[in-house]
């Protein structure tokens, strides 16, 4: 609502009075008064057609239309900086970024500002032409029925029947029992997931993968993906078996006269007749989705219509039970299709003569025929395959009769002369067949499809009028519904159709007749009919769901090959996902048996739900603050129920299936993870991760490692130039070598500065060296902090880098390179302040030493040595490093030598020997040699180095110390100058009587005495004699230099026990010298330092 000022004119800026804090200038145009306007009183109201002008049509913060500030000093007037309103004027700077909550609801209330990347995948093919939409569905329309029509298929009118039969009412209703449990867990599961927010297009695919990241998403998205398409083969396969054993049989284009290759003739017409099927099919998708989704209506309705059949069939038989009857040789049951009369013989006008039957069992007509032995052994008798709900039948079905594959249909109660032993010469007689091995697991893998179909109603979310209320509801309620009519089911078939009749899968000893189609009223042809155009519709949704999932994973891009089927026509129609949707569809025509298929998109839906109720589970135990679900009826155990049953029943059904699901996800997971599809989806394996890493660190802070456990923790200190890039990216190839300890490795670096002022450059070198961690495959974490100094940064970092139990326990640094020739002795003295941090906080501490001359990680040492130098007990450090190094492929071929070194008084030889029992304990290869170092005299060349080392030393000191001299001087000048003239101006003194406090003589004189004592200090230089503790330890640097370059000149690497920093800091330049010369002329160098504590030992 726009708001009204009251424009005054004022000619007088005094006349203002308090309304001068309002002050605004604004441009006036020639319409406006000559005078200057002011904004005062803001609540009063005026003409607002005067001042059409003052109002500007800019968009700020919210994108909403705003008036000029009223507000004094509105710098950014000019610029068309305006606010709406005047209430709410101490968030004007806020508003800049952030949208005000007024104009923000009503895109939050209709889900208009969903976060990026969240694409509707579900467009019709007028989504871009501007129309009002139509009204959203309720939860009948837009959620139980369609889970209806997915849940009821198939297997309901072609398999159930027979899986009763075989497996008997109690372990059928076990099967049915833990199926629906299994779907009725995951669905609560899934309600839960699907009110914790808005589900957009993609249904489970998008829950999954936002609830459990990008790799489980990727893996169960395409796996939900492969079931749903292989579903699609299995509906096919179900339509074509309908239509060619029910509808029109003569309609084969493969036919055998042998009864044996009957069963291939039948699968080579599935596969051509499938292929038509999925072509025309795929068609029908490709030309337009919304006539599939019309006639799904239609599909739906067959299905209610043949279900409300066989239950007014089931109450007809109890008192009027349908005629189909069952002939039986013995127990065995006979197909109809080759005989009419159920006899041997049958009598025609008085006479007596045999039947059709007795032609097929017999080798003549005549009544001395030679028959076959059973046939003349056993009575011909013939039974109601219906006998109806009164009577009795159920006992006898209450029990399994599993089979092996070609055995008889037997009836158990009836009796027999001998045993159903199967021979070569009974296979081309009219006897019913099993045409597979039946057991339980497998009709558990053959029965579960009919149960899936649940997440029919979180695919349509978008198109739900309230889906938080719907999802739930409209599942549960269906999955009920569902559940009742199999169980119901189970009971009717069993307590109404003959046992023989339920086992024989294709009718064969009713005349051909569907089983379930002799039940129903008032025609089987209801059934028939129904059930054909059923498994039609389902298959036809079938290829209009799954090109969406994959078009929904590929648009996520996640799997970066499958970013080719996220394209498709104009209006979104997933074209390329059809191809291969259809591709993959023809894979389960080709293997062309509904049993087979079966158990293959049972192990992928399976995968999907269990991980549905993973996620659940896991959201649940995190209790994450985003994790708030509308529908409140869940709890972690029953998702943690579910997750079990469905692993239960992956393995149950088919082990083998199970496994390669399993591998096939495995390896997409990997792939996604390789590839690194980087999706930060807040998802609850992250928040796994981190649960987990909580645990763990407050597990690992009790106390510090055990030795066995000491692995070096890395702290590396990286040097930047002036553009802000690392110097020494060898240090990072050298810590990837050196992580074979698969420890903690943290890569520190400070900027000089404050942080308000080098916040942006702190970020840019840390995107640097995350980028350079990446190149160089170093594992680990960056920390970059701003200091005032580059001292107090280092400090800083050896402080606080880490958290609880994982900090560092190492330091990695480089050598100050060239630190001779700097001019800034601050450079060096930082590296011995580094050194005396490290020993003061018991950090072990790496200097290397040429470190640009390391090998890159790409490199291979073929031969070659790794030198220990062993000076002081270090921990066993510096044995712990060449192990650790030669895990590396760089490092893997070098060999391992020990040296140390033998006093006067020591006995080289035991030494030997006790090191190598030494190193034999502590399971190290290595070769050991004992240096003698004899005592000699120290050398000329040594006395000379000490007293050169000592002079430059003094030498700089007194420069500095001039330097400082004059620049105090001079302060103090200019500081005495500026207290006399401050005093003249305040006694208006004249200029001539001020008195100087520095006079030219003074200067004169002051300039000899300096010149005198730089004189008598440089004389002092060169009279002065070396200190005898720095010439002992030079006299050490030199030998050991010395000892070191004739036995490890050629070495690979050399491990030496770096000295400690003096205690005086009038020393620093010293130790830098004594370090120089120790080192001398090595190649690679690793100065070492121990932390204070054992790293390696000799128990187990």
């Amino acid at each position: 609502m726009p708001t009204n000022f009251t424009v005054v004119p004022v000619n007088d800026e005094k006349e203002t009075g308090n309304c001068n804090w309002l002050y605004s200038a604004t441009e006036q145009n020639e319409n406006t008064h000559d005078s200057t306007s002011v904004f005062c009183g803001v609540n009063s109201k005026t003409d607002t057609g005067s001042n059409d002008d003052l109002t500007l049509d800019l968009r700020r913060g919210d994108g909403t239309p705003k008036e000029s500030s009223p507000f004094i000093n509105n710098s950014d007037s000019e610029q068309g900086n305006i606010y709406e309103g005047k209430n709410m004027a101490l968030y004007e700077e806020e508003m800049d970024s952030n949208p005000m909550v007024s104009s923000l609801l009503n895109k939050l209330a209709n889900y208009t500002n969903l976060p990026q990347g969240v694409k509707e995948h579900e467009e019709d093919d007028d989504n871009r032409k501007k129309e009002v939409k139509a009204p959203r569905m309720g939860t009948f329309i837009g959620v139980y029925l369609p889970c209806l029509q997915n849940i009821l298929g198939v297997i309901l009118f072609l398999r159930m029947t027979w899986i009763v039969g075989t497996a008997g009412i109690l372990e059928t209703f076990c099967i049915v029992f833990m199926c629906c449990s299994c779907t009725m867990l995951t669905a609560i599961s899934m309600s839960a997931i699907a009110t914790n927010g808005v589900v957009p297009a993609g249904g489970s695919y998008y829950m999954i993968s936002r609830s459990l990241g990008p790799e489980f998403g990727g893996a169960v998205g395409l796996c939900f993906y492969l079931g749903t398409t292989f579903a699609g083969a299995m509906y096919i396969l179900g339509t074509i078996e309908i239509l060619l054993t029910y509808i029109v049989p003569n309609a084969a284009i493969f036919k055998s006269d042998d009864p044996s290759g009957e069963a291939q003739a039948m699968l080579n017409n599935m596969r051509v007749y499938g292929t038509c099927f999925v072509t025309m099919m795929a068609i029908v998708v490709f030309v337009g989705v919304k006539y599939v989704n019309k006639l799904a209506l239609v599909f739906l309705s067959c299905v209610v219509l043949s279900i409300l059949a066989t239950y007014a069939g089931v109450i007809k038989s109890a008192f009027d039970p349908p005629d189909f009857p069952v002939c039986l040789l013995g127990n065995r049951t006979l197909s109809r299709r080759d005989f009419d009369v159920c006899a041997k013989v049958i009598t025609v006008n008085n006479t007596t003569m045999t039947s059709m039957l007795w032609s097929l069992f017999c080798n003549s007509t005549n009544f001395n025929a030679s028959c076959n032995e059973y046939f003349e052994i056993n009575n011909v008798t013939e039974i109601q395959g219906i006998p109806g709900l009164a009577s009795g039948v159920f006992m006898d079905n209450l029990w399994s009769s599993y089979s092996a594959e070609g055995s008889f249909v037997e009836r158990i109660k009836s009796p027999s002369s001998s045993p159903s032993i199967v021979s070569k010469k009974e296979d081309d007689l009219p006897y019913v067949f099993t045409d597979i091995m039946t057991y339980f697991t497998m009709l558990v893998g053959i029965y579960f499809p009919s149960v899936t179909g649940i997440m029919a109603g979180s695919n349509r979310s978008g198109d739900l009028r309230d889906a938080q209320k719907s999802i739930p509801t409209g599942t549960i309620l269906a999955i009920i519904t569902t559940s009742f009519i199999y169980m119901s089911s189970v009971l009717m078939f069993g307590a109404c159709i003959e046992g023989v009749v339920l086992r024989d899968k294709f009718g064969e000893g009713v005349s051909g007749n569907l089983v379930i189609g002799t039940l129903a009223w008032p025609s089987p042809w209801v059934i028939v009919i129904g059930s054909f155009f059923s498994t039609c519709g389902a298959g036809l949704q079938s290829l209009t769901g799954a090109p969406r999932l994959m078009q929904a994973i590929a648009r996520d891009g996640i799997v970066p090959f499958l970013q080719v089927f996220g394209h498709g026509k104009a209006n979104g129609e997933p074209t390329w996902a059809l191809l291969l949707t259809a591709g993959i569809c023809e894979i389960g025509i080709l293997i062309a048996s509904l049993d087979n298929v079966a158990p293959i998109l049972s192990m992928f839906f399976l995968m999907c739900y269990m991980f549905v109720n993973l996620a659940c589970a896991v959201q649940t135990l995190l209790r994450t603050p985003n994790w708030r679900p509308r529908f409140k009826y869940y709890h972690w155990t029953l998702s943690f129920l579910g997750m079990s049953l469905c692993l239960a029943l992956m393995f149950i059904s088919s082990w083998y299936y199970a496994l390669v699901a399993m591998v096939i996800a495995g390896c997409i997971y990997k792939y996604i993870e390789y590839r690194g599809a980087e999706k930060e989806w807040g998802d609850g394996i992250r928040g796994l991760s981190l649960n987990a890493a909580r645990y763990a660190l407050l597990r690992v802070e009790a106390g510090p490692p055990h030795t066995k456990n000491w692995r070096p923790q890395c702290l590396v200190l990286l040097n930047l130039d002036s553009e802000n890039n690392v110097k020494h990216p060898r240090l990072l190839s050298l810590t990837t070598q050196l992580k074979a300890g698969k420890g903690l490795t943290i890569v520190g670096s400070a900027i000089e500065g404050t942080y308000l002022d080098k916040n942006a450059d702190a970020q840019n070198v840390e995107k640097n060296i995350k980028a350079l961690m990446t190149t160089e495959k170093t594992k680990g974490f960056c920390h970059v902090v701003v200091s005032t100094t580059m001292r107090d940064g280092i400090s800083h970092l050896l402080q606080t880098a880490g958290l609880g139990g994982m900090k560092h326990n190492t330091v990695l640094m480089g050598w100050p390179h060239r630190w001779k020739e700097c001019d800034n002795p601050v450079y060096w003295k930082n590296f011995v302040e580094n050194v005396r941090d490290t020993t003061a906080a018991q950090l072990a501490l790496l200097v290397a030493r040429n470190i640009d001359s390391f090998p890159s990680n790409q490199e291979r040492f073929s031969s070659g040595n790794i030198d220990v130098w062993w000076i002081v007990h270090d921990g066993g450090l510096l044995m712990l490093i060449p192990f650790l190094l030669r895990h590396h492929k760089v490092w893997r071929k070098c060999k391992m030598r020990i040296f140390t070194v033998a006093q006067m008084d020591d006995n080289s030889i035991q030494m030997k020997k006790d090191l190598q029992i030494f190193l034999y304990h502590l399971r190290l290869d290595a070769e050991v040699e004992v240096v003698e170092m004899l005592d000699n005299d120290i050398s000329a060349f040594t006395y000379e180095k000490t007293l050169v080392m000592e002079q430059r030393s003094q030498m700089l000191k007194q420069m500095q110390l001039s330097k400082n001299e004059r620049e105090r001087e001079a302060q103090l000048i200019h500081d005495r100058n500026t207290a006399s003239h401050s005093a003249c101006l305040e006694k208006d003194a004249d200029p001539e009587k001020v008195h100087m406090t520095w006079t030219k003589d003074k200067l004169i004189a002051e300039k000899n005495r300096n010149k005198e004592m730089t004189v008598s200090g440089f004389k002092d230089l060169f009279n002065m004699k070396p200190n005898q503790s720095n010439v002992r330890r030079m006299h050490t640097a030199v030998k050991l230099n010395e000892v070191i370059l004739e036995k490890s000149h050629d070495a690979q690497l050399v491990l030496l026990n770096m000295p400690g920093p003096p205690k005086s800091r009038q020393g620093d330049e010293n130790y830098m010298e004594f370090l120089e010369v120790l080192t001398e002329r090595l190649n690679r160098v690793l100065l070492v330092r121990g932390g204070g504590r054992e790293v390696i030992t000799i128990y187990s």
